[in-house]
């Protein structure tokens, strides 16, 4: 009867655990840090927030960037964990729209410095192999221009805008949150409430481009073309 031998693959993957865990309590401690101290967070800082070395730290990262692209994943989970249900999410049109300006919203309130963190980049000592504020970018545009397609050729629209559509409005609303996060002279809901209403009326004026009028309390499905 043969035996069942625990050899170097064994081994190797509990290598690979061990070293997937201590990554995963570095990036926390990192984000940590960020929130105590600030975007422009150190090396050092990072080490004392995980009570370990520097050298300890750059056994498990090859270098800053690394540890800042596992940093910026993090933050692009939080990101979708508190945007998917909004996008996913059904209802009336301009509230639909709310909760998912205001969801964006909510993450950078939260989380201020880690944004600035993950935007400004400055951690890092050498160019980094991807932009994560970008992939998140085009993540939520696919994902908002998928909706307006899906919606414009339900009404027999062109829908080739819907793209070009969905990443100006992400641009608007990030470029928004910026001067908001920096400014804070209103509310969130105020804030998210001015975005919803713009956004609004320009998806209402294409759709009334096309003969088709949108009650906005209501949701998109029950549209009516104007007579």
């Amino acid at each position: 009867m043969a035996r069942t031998v625990k050899g170097p693959d064994a081994r190797r993957e509990r290598w690979k655990g061990h070293r997937e865990l201590r990554r995963a309590e570095f990036v926390e401690a990192t984000i940590a840090a960020v929130a105590k101290k600030g975007p422009d967070v150190g090396m050092e800082d990072v080490a004392a927030e995980a009570g370990v070395s520097k050298p300890v730290l750059y056994r498990h990262f090859t270098d800053k960037s690394d540890l800042y692209l596992a940093v910026g994943q993090k933050a692009t989970e939080l990101l979708m964990d508190r945007m998917g249900p909004a996008l996913a999410a059904d209802g009336p049109i301009r509230e639909r729209i709310r909760r998912i300006v205001d969801a964006y919203l909510s993450v950078i309130e939260d989380n201020p410095n880690l944004y600035r963190f993950v935007v400004k980049g400055s951690f890092v000592d050498r160019p980094v192999e991807k932009d994560v504020v970008q992939e998140d970018k085009n993540l939520i545009a696919s994902t908002l221009a998928r909706i307006l397609g899906d919606y414009m050729r339900a009404y027999d629209m062109d829908s080739g805008g819907a793209e070009p559509w969905a990443h100006a409005l992400v641009g608007m609303v990030q470029n928004a949150g910026d001067w908001w996060l920096d400014r804070q002279t209103m509310s969130r809901a105020n804030l998210s409430d001015y975005l919803a209403t713009i956004i609004w009326h320009a998806i209402d004026g294409l759709l009334r481009s096309a003969g088709v009028q949108a009650d906005p309390e209501r949701p998109l499905n029950p549209l009516r073309l104007v007579d």
